[in-house]
């Protein structure tokens, strides 16, 4: 088993983002991308790490990239240290595993998300307004129904601490273009699409996603995570029954669990139990073998 590595120390190289899971260090031509074992919930980085949470999230990115390459070009270059520059090679014990070299793209300023199940806060919303971050819904839908199609829904990029917020794809062209918004748009959807059909068969349901694209030389790449138990819903398919939330293969359960206590959802973060974090773990290498066993 991998070591829990809740954060990376490495001096010789330049770090130039340590966010809510990922350690981003510039190692000059490429990044280099560390998923550490933190979990956050509700903006909130939790105190304790995750076992194997960071090696199954390269692992789940690293076999969707693979997925998509004739629909997108992707970021991701290597994963295994022996690949990366020496520089980093001191290192291996950190990086080991849970680890990307990847090219350097200019990020676009918005999470693109990608629903296909009424859920989370698009069910809040339908409940207060009968509408999904704006889109008019049908009438009489309960929590967690299949959408009667899939909804291309972006979001602002909020700093650490801060929340993403839902925003209409008219905001999205104000801030990236019209056409570069279309094309986000439509290759999300079609990621979407065909990973969904691909997990079905893995008896997982995606019901929602988070992608980030960025731009190389004017041309769009696909960077960040894919596909994983952190910026998706992954439902076990036999157990879907539409009416309340669903059983996860992904950090809903931590959420859940949180739900329970008397926490404001500020930090500090409440301490977690070792059987939660022991589930969690479990959750997320379960969602691994199922998508590539």
């Amino acid at each position: 088993m991998t070591p829990i590595v809740t954060e990376t120390d490495c001096p010789a190289l330049k770090l130039v983002n340590r966010g809510k899971v990922r350690d981003i260090y510039d190692l000059g031509e490429h990044l280099l991308i560390v998923t550490s074992d933190r979990i956050s919930a509700f903006d909130v980085i939790m105190d304790e790490g995750i076992p194997q949470k960071g090696y199954v999230l390269t692992e789940v990115s690293k076999f969707w990239f693979d997925q998509m390459t004739d629909l997108i070009p992707h970021h991701l270059i290597a994963t295994e240290v022996s690949d990366f520059p020496a520089i980093t090679h001191q290192y291996r014990e950190q990086l080991e595993g849970r680890s990307m070299l990847t090219k350097k793209a200019k990020p676009l300023p918005i999470e693109c998300i990608v629903r296909g199940y009424l859920s989370g806060s698009g069910w809040k919303e339908y409940q207060q307004q009968g509408s999904l971050c704006g889109i008019e819904l049908p009438t009489g839908l309960v929590q967690s129904d299949k959408l009667p199609k899939t909804l291309f829904t972006p979001s602002t990029k909020a700093e650490l601490g801060e929340h993403d917020e839902n925003i209409t794809f008219e905001q999205a062209a104000e801030l990236c273009g019209r056409e570069i918004s279309q094309q986000v748009s439509d290759i999300s959807i079609a990621i979407y699409e065909r990973a969904r059909k691909l997990a079905d068969s893995k008896g997982i349901i995606i019901a929602d996603t988070k992608f980030e694209f960025g731009l190389i030389d004017d041309q769009l790449i696909w960077i960040d995570e894919a596909l994983t138990p952190d910026s998706s819903r992954f439902w076990p398919k036999d157990l879907y029954q539409p009416g309340s939330s669903q059983p996860s293969f992904d950090k809903q359960f931590l959420r859940d669990y949180l739900e329970t206590l008397d926490w404001n959802k500020q930090a500090p973060p409440p301490k977690l139990p070792q059987e939660i974090v022991r589930k969690t773990s479990e959750k997320y290498l379960e969602a691994l073998k199922r998508l590539t066993v």
